[in-house]
C-alpha cells in the first residue's frame, strides 16, 4: 500500500475524472502530488481533499497550449518538493465546443485539428521535454502518457481526437527508447469509454449503451480501473515495463465488433 511512498508526482488533468482518481490512488499509496488542470478550482478541491485525509498536495494552473504555464508546473513541484519522480500526462483537450467538431476529415475545419493537436501532442510532449531533465539529474524516473483505444481503431468521428492519442503512443516508445539507458521508463495507458461525472452528465445513454454492448466486461469501466493502472505502471513493480500500451478498456478493442452481444448464442456454459 505504500509503493509510491514519498515519490513526488505531477498529474496533469488532476481536476476531475481519471487524474482525480488517481491522484487518489497514489495519494493513497505515499506520494506527493501536483495536481495541474486548466480549471485550478477543481484540482485545488482535489488537493484539499487529499491534504484532509493527511496526503501531500498541492493544485497549480495548466494550460497545456502555453508553454510557459508548462515550465510554472515544473517550477511549482521543484519549489514544492525539490525534485520529480514520476509524470503522469493525462490532461487533454475536451472542451464541449471541440468535440462535436471533430468528424470527417474532408469537413473539418484546420483549426479543429491544430488546436487539438498543440494540446494533446505538443503539450504532452512539452511536459516531457521539461521534466526529463530534472528526473534524470536524480538518476531517472516514470512517464505515463493517457492515450486512448481511439487511437488504436478507425472510427467515423473524433479523427482528430483519434490521430493525436496514437502520435502519443509513438511518442511513448520514442522516450522509453531513447531515455530508457539513463534510468526513464516511459509507457501509456489507453482508456476506453470510462463513466466518469463528465461522461455520465454529456453522453447520450444510446450511446452508452452501444458501447456496453461491445464491452467484453458486464460493466463499463470507472475512472479507478485507470487510476489502478497508471499507478502500477509508475511503481518499482512495473520497474522491467518500458515502451508499452497498456489497454484498459474492458475488451473493447480485442475483438470484431458486434459479435459480443450474441456471445451467449456460442456459449455451452452458464
Amino acid at each position: 500500500m505504500h509503493s509510491l511512498l514519498d515519490k513526488v508526482v505531477i498529474i496533469t488533468g488532476a481536476g476531475g475524472g481519471i487524474g482525480s482518481a488517481t491522484a487518489h490512488v497514489m495519494a493513497s499509496r505515499g506520494a506527493k502530488l501536483v495536481l495541474a488542470d486548466i480549471h485550478l478550482p477543481g484540482a485545488q478541491r482535489v488537493a484539499e481533499s487529499l491534504r484532509g485525509q493527511g496526503g501531500h498536495a498541492v493544485a497549480v494552473h495548466l494550460d497545456l497550449a502555453d508553454e510557459g504555464s508548462i515550465l510554472g508546473m515544473i517550477k511549482a513541484a521543484l519549489d514544492t518538493y525539490g525534485r520529480i519522480d514520476i509524470l503522469h500526462n493525462n490532461a487533454a483537450d475536451l472542451s464541449p465546443d471541440l468535440g462535436p467538431r471533430d468528424g470527417d476529415i474532408a469537413l473539418m475545419d484546420v483549426e479543429v485539428w491544430d488546436r487539438t493537436f498543440r494540446v494533446n501532442v505538443r503539450g504532452t510532449m512539452l511536459c516531457c521535454k521539461h521534466a526529463i531533465p530534472h528526473m534524470l539529474s536524480r538518476s531517472g524516473g516514470a512517464i505515463i502518457n493517457t492515450a486512448s483505444n481511439l487511437g488504436l481503431q478507425g472510427q467515423v468521428i473524433q479523427a482528430a481526437y483519434a490521430a493525436s492519442k496514437a502520435a502519443i503512443l509513438q511518442l511513448t516508445r520514442s522516450i522509453a527508447a531513447s531515455h530508457g539507458r539513463r534510468g526513464i521508463r516511459c509507457n501509456a495507458v489507453s482508456p476506453g469509454l470510462v463513466l466518469s461525472p463528465a461522461a455520465r452528465q454529456n453522453l447520450p445513454p444510446p450511446l452508452l449503451e452501444v458501447v456496453e454492448s461491445e464491452t467484453l466486461t458486464p460493466y463499463l469501466g470507472v475512472p479507478d480501473d485507470i487510476a489502478y493502472a497508471v499507478a502500477y505502471l509508475a511503481s518499482h513493480e512495473a520497474r522491467y515495463v518500458t515502451g508499452q500500451n497498456l489497454v484498459v478498456d474492458g475488451g473493447t478493442s480485442s475483438h470484431v465488433p458486434g459479435f459480443a452481444r450474441f456471445s451467449s448464442l456460442f456459449s455451452h456454459a452458464d
